[in-house]
């Protein structure tokens, strides 16, 4: 016997962004429409606009939460070892195990790009990017420039992109993980050399 489907009043959001997940990280955003998740969930497209008023704000809810837990990985190692340097070592391993536990979810957060829905993942994207610059800067002895935290967060994303789809998760590439974590350190360090040295 099928599962019973939902009635519209026994419809939630939970289930609604449930099931449009499932169907984001397999199909194209073009390929999802509200009439395809309402078909899988056997229910009237009309009950998804009681709740959401259109695709691009479901993807929303769904990236949006993605960043939460990225953000909140990174507040959790921010609040680690006492020492600055371990603590942002452990914020670049931290986001680059995210990055390559969650592939899917990680496509879509900062890969995917799509007219409807860039302004909504670009204002989420942009607030994550400022909770992490804050961290790196917070975390240096020196004041770095924001170019300098710019370059070191496109080499954190620059190894996600590179080793996802080969790797299945972060165990699998923890080596090379770390051995990346620590020569942004590097090169960090040798960054606020350099300034200390023109003062």
């Amino acid at each position: 016997m099928s599962p019973r489907k939902p009635s519209t009043k026994d419809l939630t959001k939970e289930m609604i962004i449930n099931e449009a997940h499932k169907q984001f990280i397999t199909k194209d955003f073009h390929q999802v429409s509200m009439r395809s998740i309402a078909k899988e969930l056997g229910c009237s497209h009309g009950a998804i606009y009681y709740h959401f008023k259109n695709k691009a704000e479901i993807f929303y809810a769904i990236v949006s939460d993605y960043f939460s837990e990225l953000n909140n990985t990174l507040d959790e190692n921010m609040n680690g070892p006492e020492d600055h340097n371990i603590k942002l070592l452990n914020v670049f391993v931290g986001y680059m195990a995210f990055g390559l536990n969650n592939q899917s979810q990680y496509e879509l957060m900062f890969i995917m790009r799509d007219s409807e829905i860039d302004g909504l993942s670009q204002e989420a994207a942009n607030l994550s990017y400022e909770k992490f610059a804050q961290a790196v800067q917070c975390l240096s002895r020196k004041e770095l420039l924001i170019s300098d935290i710019h370059s070191t967060f496109i080499a954190l994303h620059g190894f996600v992109t590179h080793y996802r789809h080969y790797v299945k998760n972060y165990e699998e590439a923890k080596e090379a993980v770390d051995i990346h974590a620590k020569f942004l350190i590097k090169a960090l360090t040798h960054i606020e050399s350099s300034s200390s040295k023109k003062i």
